[in-house]
């Protein structure tokens, strides 16, 4: 079995199409289909259907596409680590916006102080891709806010964060103090993103909970636009404390929702154990313990540590 065959695999998987796969790979359909047979009569199982409109996986091949994606992933890696000389792993962690903002710049520098040739690669994009790409053995590890029960995954709870209002002066509805309660948010308009992103399905359920119908008047997936379009006055905003923080400067109106159990859960999600490299397990260890660090140092705004069935504890106020 060669490296090639699993990519040329993986491609036609992609492509549900082995012309286009050819294609992308620079060689011929006919060459391509030959070395996909010749995978199958080594394995001695049809992993691909031909059909007229392309190809689709067997059972067999969706058994064997996890360990062929996990395969590769592993030899590049190694690849990598044999250039490099000196770098002992490499390790992907994925952020969502909010939390990048305030965890992305000590983790990099703990990682360089403690495991200088680990090479670190982060992507930040909202949560709902980050687990498509967690999925995809394309990360190693993120940091979500729902987790799939039905996913192979390590989850180990890392947070919560208190949700703010966000508000231009002025805007009908607002909040007038430093607190605000659900049951006044109701007509309040609001500018959130959209449903894949894990907050707005925070959001969305504590509405829910309290029996509120929102005023969402527009969604904006982008941090940076949203916070312009509540700036320029257009609508309020619900976000995490370290975007309320970083709002005060802006003489925006930030008012933390002081109900009971309204919070974001930040959740580590990992590969299991037996998939993850040691550059990456070492890498888990440090995210926790910078997290830790930050609430701990008050510099996570709205967050406190993680207790088992409770949302209390002591939390980091934003600095407005």
């Amino acid at each position: 079995m060669e490296l090639r065959q699993l990519r040329y695999f993986l491609s036609a998987v992609e492509h549900k199409s082995l012309g286009r796969a050819a294609l992308e790979l620079g060689i011929g359909t006919s060459a391509l289909s030959q070395q996909i047979s010749k995978l199958e009569s080594e394995l001695s199982t049809r992993l691909l259907s031909r059909t007229s409109t392309g190809v689709v996986l067997t059972n067999a091949g969706i058994a064997f596409q996890h360990h062929a994606q996990l395969t590769l992933r592993q030899a590049e890696n190694a690849i990598l680590a044999a250039q490099r000389g000196r770098m002992s792993g490499y390790v992907s962690v994925g952020l969502p916006p909010t939390t990048a903002s305030v965890l992305a710049l000590p983790l990099i520098a703990a990682m360089r102080r403690r495991y200088p040739d680990i090479q670190l690669h982060l992507v930040e994009m909202l949560s709902g891709h980050l687990a498509n790409q967690l999925n995809a053995r394309q990360l190693d590890l993120a940091i979500l806010f729902h987790a799939d029960a039905g996913k192979r995954w390590n989850v180990q709870p890392l947070l919560d964060e208190k949700l703010f209002v966000i508000a231009p002066p002025g805007l009908a509805g607002a909040p007038r103090g430093e607190r605000a309660r659900m049951a006044d948010l109701g007509r309040l308009p609001l500018v959130l993103p959209n449903p894949q992103h894990g907050l707005r399905t925070t959001v969305t359920a504590t509405f829910e909970r309290f029996a509120i119908e929102p005023n969402i008047i527009m969604e904006i997936d982008g941090l940076a636009l949203l916070m312009e379009t509540v700036r320029a006055g257009y609508a309020a905003t619900i976000q995490p404390g370290a975007a309320a923080a970083r709002s005060g400067e802006s003489g925006l109106v930030i008012a933390q929702i002081e109900d009971a159990d309204v919070a974001r859960r930040n959740l580590l999600c990992t590969l299991t154990d037996d998939e993850l490299s040691p550059a990456a397990l070492a890498a888990r260890v440090v995210i926790l313990d910078v997290a830790r660090e930050l609430v701990r140092q008050g510099r996570w705004p709205g967050a406190n540590l993680y207790e088992p069935g409770d949302l209390t504890g002591t939390e980091a106020r934003p600095s407005l």
